[in-house]
């Protein structure tokens, strides 16, 4: 059984950083622009463009809309790059409050529904 942690980034991040990709391209950004911002390469940026990566997850509207907020201050010069770390957590938190890292789990690993180990809103944590 692999943890929930490795959830996360095989495909939580990954599906993050392609919606973020995508509205930053929305907004006008080449995809050159988007690789420096994001840290990544444009190759990556342009898989992630494609649904080539990061694609699995379909997001609930309050989640896109964060991400899309976020990309729109990134365009603006509202927020840098140093402000990619802590808002990719954010993000992440509010994934993981609503359980979505827990239905992956389950999904991927066919682990029994009354599992635990995900760290969704029922789960307490230090």
């Amino acid at each position: 059984m692999r943890p929930p942690c490795e959830i996360i980034v095989w495909y939580v991040i990954p599906s993050i950083r392609s919606e973020l990709a995508k509205e930053l391209l929305n907004l006008g950004m080449k995809q050159k622009e988007i690789s420096e911002v994001l840290d990544i390469t444009q190759p990556a940026v342009s898989q992630y463009i494609s649904d080539k990566r990061g694609h699995g997850i379909k997001f609930e509207p309050e989640i896109q809309a964060m991400i899309r907020e976020f990309a729109m201050d990134l365009v603006q010069g509202k927020a840098s790059q140093m402000d990619i770390i802590p808002k990719m957590c954010e993000v992440c938190k509010k994934i993981k409050a609503e359980e979505v890292v827990c239905q992956l789990h389950k999904d991927k690993d066919n682990i029994p529904i009354n599992c635990n180990a995900c760290m969704g809103s029922h789960v307490n944590t230090v």
